[in-house]
């Protein structure tokens, strides 16, 4: 990977803004650089900055296929990105880097050879070609299909192109933000501003023919309030982020985002132990969509379901919750964190129904898993970087909106806890089992929400959760997050406000 940054620690505004000027000048004037910078365009789904010669990509491809396989591809990546992070009102850091590389993939059956360089040159890929074409060896060839450009649909658009934004109105952002949290409450003692961007241009070809172009702006800003009243403290966190332009802080301004952070922080200063058992546990519409997202949303990921492992093994078509679920993955949600015009394979974009009403009607697919079980593709093979290989992945997984009010599902709940946000979890794929951390949430008494409660933990199975959700809102909404499963991804979680009956909640009593 190239890399050219200038990190700053505790230095005033103005030296700030020199020295990520210079990184801009560096970067510019460096001839091998050039012809790949990017700028995000409106529209985000048509002209790249990043282009290759289609015959040498054809080159490549034939390399790769010489000793065998059923399909090759070629991925190059380009990103220029900024973070810019203020603590305790000062900025502690900030960089600015640009990267760039390319990965050879040969397909050979069940087996995978990849190689990739951060030289994009005919010279270096014909090298990773050549590695990458080892697995397929005394294989049959497949055929190489003519490049030609491929029209995919866009879903990202943009009105003010991250590359145009001065950093002058980051740091305006920043410090709207910083103020506003300080500004909620005397209590609030310590706010953290993290601010991350970047535009990622792709440029993919493969053996079907495929030639794909596109840039994917990201914007990514993170408020963390930490409060104190001499008794108590609590970290909360607020996260925004889409596949957009600067234009993001006019619809949900930095100011809001703040105070969200802060009024959690707040609140749960007054907490109380979480009390422990089985019981009824309602939560709100939003980010909780996370616990799905990681129970449900990864077991029926393709690639070890293709492995005869998993929760939702041999289930297709099959009752595996209640009536009233019904589960999503849609990378066509304009704009969302977990957006993508085309995977990183090539396949576009869609909307898939992986549960309707209780039963399971299909899983997410890359190109391998895909042939592996004889199914289609879903357009759900990504990619951290250009470093790593596709792998079936969720892009914005939600449970669907249902009928029941969000007031009468609290109001009929007689007691349990009402979960109001998740810090994470994790789940074990293969049996489905996870836990959670409760981050804000709070006891349900007599169908009301009352006294806040720490130290929360939601343990179960995947099975048992989907089937005992016995109410579903119609108050759909989602959060942004960070998906890790070997490599990092970008994704939206949401759901309505949901009930489940009878979850085991491990507290924080002794």
């Amino acid at each position: 990977m190239k890399m050219e940054e200038h990190k700053v620690k505790d230095i005033p505004r103005r030296k700030f803004l020199e020295l990520s000027m210079k990184g801009g000048l560096l970067i510019a004037a460096t001839p091998a650089l050039l012809t790949q910078l990017v700028s995000c365009r409106s529209g985000a789904g048509g002209s790249s900055g990043m282009d290759m010669d289609r015959e040498m990509l054809a080159r490549i491809i034939a390399k790769a296929l010489e000793k065998g396989g059923d399909f090759a591809d070629v991925y190059l990546e380009n990103r220029i990105s900024r973070q810019i992070v203020m603590e305790e009102s000062k900025f502690k850091s900030g960089l600015y880097g640009i990267s760039q590389g390319a990965g050879i993939r040969v397909i050979s059956g069940n087996k995978t050879g990849y190689a990739y360089t951060d030289e994009i040159t005919e010279e270096k890929l014909l090298r990773a070609a050549g590695v990458a074409s080892y697995v397929a060896q005394n294989s049959t060839p497949a055929s190489p299909v003519d490049i030609s450009t491929t029209n995919r649909s866009s879903f990202v658009t943009v009105r003010q192109p991250l590359g145009e934004i001065a950093d002058e109105k980051r740091i305006e952002i920043i410090k709207r933000a910083d103020q506003a949290a300080k500004d909620y409450d005397p209590r609030i003692k310590m706010v953290i501003v993290d601010y991350y961007d970047e535009v990622r241009s792709r440029v993919i070809a493969n053996s079907e023919g495929v030639y794909l172009k596109d840039e994917l702006p990201l914007l990514f800003f993170i408020v963390q309030a930490m409060s104190d009243d001499g008794n108590a403290r609590h970290m909360a966190r607020e996260r925004l982020s889409n596949h957009s332009g600067f234009e993001m802080f006019e619809n949900v301004t930095p100011e809001t985002v703040a105070k969200n952070a802060a009024r959690e922080a707040i609140v749960m200063l007054a907490a109380q132990d979480a009390p422990a058992g089985i019981m009824d546990v309602v939560m709100q519409n939003g980010w909780g969509g996370v616990l799905v997202h990681e129970a449900v949303g990864h077991p029926l990921e393709a690639d070890n379901i293709a492995k005869g492992i998993g929760a939702f093994t041999g289930k297709m078509g099959q009752k595996v919750a209640s009536d009233c679920f019904t589960m999503i993955d849609d990378g066509t949600l304009p704009n969302f964190r977990g957006t993508i015009n085309f995977d990183d394979e090539g396949t576009q974009a869609q909307r898939n129904i992986l549960i309707e009403n209780g039963y399971l009607k299909g899983f997410m697919t890359d190109i391998l898993s895909a042939k592996q079980l004889s199914m289609a593709r879903t357009g759900n093979g990504r990619r951290e970087s250009f470093r790593y290989i596709p792998i079936p992945r969720m892009t914005n997984t939600f449970i669907e909106k249902g009928k029941d009010n969000p007031e009468e599902i609290l109001a009929s709940t007689k007691k349990g806890i009402y979960v109001q946000s998740l810090s994470g979890g994790s789940v074990n794929p293969v049996t489905g089992m996870f836990n959670f951390t409760c981050r804000e949430s709070y006891l349900i008494e007599n169908g009301r929400k009352t006294n806040p409660v720490k130290g929360a933990t939601l343990i179960g199975s995947c099975m048992d959760v989907i089937s005992n959700i016995d109410a579903v809102g119609n108050d759909l909404d989602f959060g942004p997050g960070i998906c890790g499963k070997g490599q990092a991804a970008e994704v939206s979680a949401g759901q309505p406000t949901v009930r489940i009956r009878g979850i085991n909640v491990g507290g924080s009593k002794a």
